[in-house]
């Protein structure tokens, strides 16, 4: 008899997630976006201090392309530059031509420098004052 009782009682537990399970869930997707979003932003900068630092190197090889067919005199704008570059770069992040911190100082010398978005460089500031590491410009000067 008991077991007549039993087989007619129904059993209505739902299928289903708990809140708790949910929200445990949620937070955990939550910490991998973060953590996600992060290396992506730290990626993307150092991408473009990537291209600083070539472009300035492409610059460098311009002067130094300069100063060989110009009686040894290094050009004083970014027009005399044109001729050895098809471009003259620009920064990726404000998409404006470098602004020099020292530029182009005379026709017997240059330092350029470019302000990175992390501490990669090898100037301390944009005066061209080099250290073996840690500095937040990437600069160039005359190789002759």
């Amino acid at each position: 008899m008991m077991d007549a009782m039993q087989s007619t009682k129904t059993h209505s537990k739902k299928a289903g997630f708990t809140l708790l399970e949910l929200l445990v869930v949620i937070s955990i997707i939550g910490i991998l976006v973060a953590m996600g979003a992060a290396a992506f932003t730290t990626a993307q900068k150092k991408g473009r201090d990537a291209r600083r630092q070539a472009d300035m190197k492409a610059l460098q090889s311009a002067q130094e392309q300069y100063y060989s067919q110009n009686d040894a005199n290094y050009a004083i704008n970014n027009t005399q530059l044109s001729d050895f570059m098809n471009i003259i770069p620009q920064d990726p992040r404000n998409v404006a031509p470098y602004t020099y911190s020292i530029g182009y100082t005379s026709t017997s010398a240059y330092c350029m420098c470019a302000l990175l978005e992390s501490t990669d460089g090898n100037s301390s500031d944009g005066s061209c004052s080099f250290v073996s590491s840690g500095g937040t410009y990437f600069c160039t000067e005359n190789l002759q």
